[in-house]
């Protein structure tokens, strides 16, 4: 998925690791990276971004991903843990490529775009939220 979601994105030559994790280890990288105690459903740790920009721009970075709170949040919205699995890895690999929800309405409307754009090239439809 990550390999086909990188080709659609234009990102062909770009690496990325990605960590499945349960919800207590996603509550630690939370708490530990952004000061928040508690787990969420995906984490994006960027290496073309900060003080210590990685010297191969084709490294992109990690994308963290809680299987607990994939599987609750996949049942919650009445769709499958791989089509769950799929939205929350698009979303890491979008914030990886620069993408941001948090600071403007805007950006969270073209970033929940392209997700839906990436979805239906998986073969996945536009359900839940």
């Amino acid at each position: 998925m990550a390999e086909r979601i990188l080709r659609d994105l234009g990102c062909r030559e770009s690496e990325l690791s990605i960590l499945l994790v349960d919800d207590d280890e996603m509550q630690r990288l939370n708490r530990e990276y952004l000061s928040r105690d508690r787990p969420t459903n995906v984490l994006a740790f960027a290496m073309r971004e900060g003080k210590t920009k990685h010297p191969s721009p084709a490294l992109l970075g990690d994308v963290v991903v809680s299987t607990e709170t994939a599987q609750q949040e996949a049942l919650r919205r009445g769709v499958t843990l791989e089509e769950e699995m799929a939205l929350l890895l698009a979303h890491g690999i979008l914030h990886l490529l620069g993408y941001d929800h948090e600071h403007a309405p805007e950006e969270a409307a073209q970033m929940e775009a392209k997700e839906q754009e990436i979805l239906t090239h998986l073969g996945f439809g536009n359900k839940g939220d």
